[in-house]
This record gives structure tokens, sequence and C-alpha cells, in this order.
């Protein structure tokens, strides 16, 4: 029996891992679920899944269903404090963090230090200080098991390498790691991409994500997230991760090993693949996916990046070279752009730009950032995006 936790239920994670968990069996409980705004389905899932506990960040959410909860689930108040609480239960024996943006940094932290299995889909506590998550991994004997699919094929390539406790420590037997990224839906377009909309940023061409990934994943600053998250994941240094465009998105990434054997983890693209994998962990078991055919896949195409025509994923690279807060400045600033983009206050072309610009004003800090200082930076980095966006600043920024 697997008692489960998860924080972001109603998002493309969640929903995607309530699926896998209703198809595995009784053998796999939902104990705890976590929403913010989408009530309808919230109420759906508590119904079905019958958790002990539930939370909605939202307060006017919380008003809204706090009379409908039925009587075996504990609705808990509307505040950070209640994921923390879930994320840590005692009888929790996987939390799967699938929450977006920062706001998975504090349950991520109440979880490692009570030594659980974390199934992580929110990469931003990753982005923010992934050095120093993963030493508090060692010290609690926590583990990470990473659910997106990029990182997740790396973790599986790495499974006969080391287990979850000590796999960051075994990259000295990694050459290279290929981080395959599909392109997004601008990989082909020509022309200059300012007059983008959100539309048009919202339609990927093979995965179906929440609306932050996907428009991080149009700019490529998601690729550049994950360059972050794997580096600090599995301890690697930056010479060590190369971005293969993939349009395909059927090798979902590869590792080089330094005797020149490369292994690769191939599949459909279908994020139900990894979750059900870090759920199963370390069994592997049937599931409802399309399996791949190799006859029918026919060409595997592969590039380089344009980093001049994406700067996000140079941003991205700079600031994981820089160090420090730099990374913590730049997943809050990425955050606040993105938000103005999708609500029409921004161009696409200045989610870069102010990104940038809230880069360009942060401090340097020695060494890694501690927990600490990562959420000061987040919060000082959202309040500086927040006065560039009303001052405008960041159109005369030049990357």
């Amino acid at each position: 029996m697997k008692n489960i936790v998860i924080l972001g239920s109603t998002g493309s994670i969640g929903t995607s891992s309530l699926d896998v968990i209703a198809r595995l069996g009784p053998d796999y409980k939902v104990l705890g679920l976590s929403a913010n705004r989408n009530t309808d389905l919230f109420l759906q899932q508590i119904h079905t899944f019958q958790p002990r506990f539930a939370a909605v960040l939202d307060p006017e959410s919380y008003q809204k269903i706090k009379d409908q909860i039925p009587a075996s689930t504990r609705l808990l108040p509307p505040e950070i404090d209640s994921l923390c609480f879930m994320a840590s239960l005692p009888t929790a024996d996987l939390v799967i963090n699938g929450v977006v943006g920062a706001v998975g940094f504090q349950p991520l932290v109440a979880a490692i230090k009570v030594g659980k299995t974390i199934a992580l889909a929110n990469k931003e506590p990753m982005v923010m200080a992934g050095k120093t998550l993963m030493q508090e991994c060692e010290r609690w004997k926590a583990a990470i098991i990473p659910v997106d699919s990029e990182p997740s094929a790396i973790f599986q390539c790495l499974a006969g390498v080391a287990d979850t406790h000590s796999y960051s420590q075994r990259s000295d037997t990694i050459s290279k790691v290929f981080l395959t990224a599909s392109g997004g839906p601008f990989a082909k377009r020509k022309g200059s991409l300012s007059s983008v909309t959100a539309e048009e940023a919202l339609h990927h061409p093979r995965w179906k994500m929440g609306k932050k990934i996907t428009v991080d994943s149009a700019t490529l600053m998601n690729k550049g997230f994950e360059s972050i998250e794997i580096m600090n994941l599995f301890n690697l240094p930056e010479d060590k991760v190369q971005i293969v465009i993939h349009p395909q998105s059927i090798v979902h990434s590869a590792v080089e090993f330094y005797d020149g054997a490369i292994l690769a983890q191939l599949g459909e693209p279908d994020m139900r693949v990894p979750i059900q994998y870090a759920i199963t962990y370390p069994k592997r078991m049937p599931s409802p996916v399309k399996k791949l055919n190799l006859f029918e896949t026919a060409k595997l195409d592969f590039s380089a990046p344009d980093l001049d025509r994406f700067p996000c994923l140079e941003l991205a690279l700079a600031a994981a070279r820089q160090g420090g807060i730099f990374p913590a400045v730049l997943s809050a600033a990425d955050e606040v752009a993105v938000s103005a983009f999708l609500d029409g206050k921004i161009k696409f072309t200045d989610i870069a730009k102010l990104v940038y610009t809230v880069l360009k004003a942060a401090p340097q800090t020695p060494g890694n950032a501690t927990l600490n200082q990562a959420l000061e930076a987040d919060r000082w980095a959202r309040e500086t995006a927040e006065a560039c966006l009303q001052e405008k600043s960041y159109r005369t920024a030049v990357i």
C-alpha cells in the first residue's frame, strides 16, 4: 500500500497522476489533495478519491467549497502551511509536487526535512536553490524522483548506476547529458516573434501542459530551467549538459558515459509514463499509454538551439553560471513576465527583456543560495519585476 499526497491536483500533472492512480488499483491510496482555484474539478476529485486531507490556497475558493466537503475529508486552512502539513504527513509514502511556481518551494522543504520520497514536477525550487536542496536530501535521507519528461528520462537512464539517495554523487561516470527539447510552437516560424499572441504560444505541438510551462516552452525558458534542475539534481557542471532540439519528442533525453555508451529513454510523448514510474518506483507496471512503434517513427531529427532567437534560454544558462541568487531571481522574474504576457500587458519578446532587466539589477552573492536567501531573492525579484512593468523600463533592454 502506498499513501500518496498530490499538491496541485487540478493541474496537468495532478490530473494525470490521479488517472494513473485510478488505473493502478487499491494498493495506491490518495491521502491528500491540494488545488488553487479550480473548485469544480477539485470537488469531483475529492468525492472520487476520498482523501483524508484537502487544501485550497485561494481564500475565495475555500469559502466556496468549505460546506461541500465530505465528512471523511478534512479541509485545511487556505495557506501555504496546509501544503507543508500534507507534504510532511507521517503516513505519506510519496508526495507528488505538481504545483506551479515558487509556491511549491516550502512544501518541498517540509517533505525533505521529514525524509519523504518526492515525485517532483515543480522545477522552480530546484532552480531557486537546487544544490542546497540536494544537500538537505542527503542530510534528511529524503529522495527526489523527477517527474518532468526529460529529467525523468535521465533518472531512468541512471537507474542502474545509483539509487535515489546517491545518484547525484555518481556524476563521475557521466560524460554528457543530452537534454532534448521539442523547440516549442515557434521552432520553425520565420520572422520576428514580437507579434506572437498568447493563443499561439499556448498551442504546443507535442505536449498538453499548464499555461505557465507552455509559454516557458515557447520561449525555451523551460529548457533553461531544466538545465539548471539537471545540473543540481545530478551534480553536473554546465559543460556536461547539451541541449538538443528534437521536434518529434520521442527521445526524452539521453546520457553518454565515459566509455562512449549512450543510454536513451524513448517513448510516446505522454506524461503518464514518467508520472507512473515515479509512483511505482522501482517497479514498472502496465500502463494505458500508447506503445512506441519504431517502424512508424521512421525519422528522428536533432539540432542545436538558436540562442539569438530564443534569448530566454541564454539568460537561464547565464544565471546558472552566475550562481548565488541569480537562478532564484530568474525564476521569479519569469513568473511575473509570463503572467504579464498572458494578461496582454507585454509582448512575447518582452518576456526576455523583463527577465534580463531584473537579472541585471540583482546583487551578486557568493556561494550557493541558502533556502532563506532563495526565498528573499524570489520576493525581491517579483517586486522589482512589477516595478519594471509599471515604469516600462524593460522596453529599452538590449540583450
